[in-house]
């Protein structure tokens, strides 16, 4: 596959349950751990990511290849202080998930989605981004390329921002 054989639209209501795959997709083991269960999406700290899709200032991405099959994704919502993500940091930054499939990883979806997802948060005048990342998972290099820098820890994961600078 390559980088012509996939493109970005934005999320649809028919791609809320490849939404909760992805979230699946995102929940990092490391080698040799015994995967999370299935359920485990469903517990309150990880199904806000996903439920409720669509309200008031979520946006996101899917990524799909020229037949349509889902590729990936990439989604931000805003978090309070009463429901904060892993990845929280305050009210005025969302937290962005994001997971590829197994066979698309390492073609440029994830990078394709990334810079998608910041454009938008420019064009709506965010100020920065934050993501909840295990320190073993790849995609840190990713995001660290992509500007990310690191803020902090949540339990086992790595709290990282990226500053969503305006142009003058």
């Amino acid at each position: 596959m390559t980088k012509t054989d996939y493109h970005v639209r934005s999320i649809e209501e028919q791609d809320i349950p490849f939404l909760w795959e992805m979230l699946y997709a995102s929940l990092h083991t490391r080698e040799g751990d015994e995967p999370l269960q299935l359920e485990s999406i469903h517990t309150p700290e990880l199904s806000k990511y996903v439920e409720d899709w669509g309200r008031e200032g979520d946006f996101g991405y899917v990524a799909v290849d020229q037949h349509g099959k889902r590729l990936g994704s990439i989604t931000l919502r805003f978090y309070t202080d009463q429901n904060a993500g892993y990845g929280y940091v305050n009210a005025a930054t969302p937290e962005m998930g994001m997971a590829v499939i197994e066979d698309a990883r390492g073609i440029g979806v994830g990078s394709l989605l990334l810079r998608t997802a910041l454009d938008e948060a420019k064009r709506r005048g965010i100020e920065a981004i934050s993501l909840s990342v295990d320190p073993d998972n790849e995609a840190i290099r990713l995001y660290k390329r992509m500007g990310f820098v690191e803020k902090g820890l949540c339990g086992t994961s790595v709290t990282m921002v990226r500053v969503c600078a305006s142009e003058s």
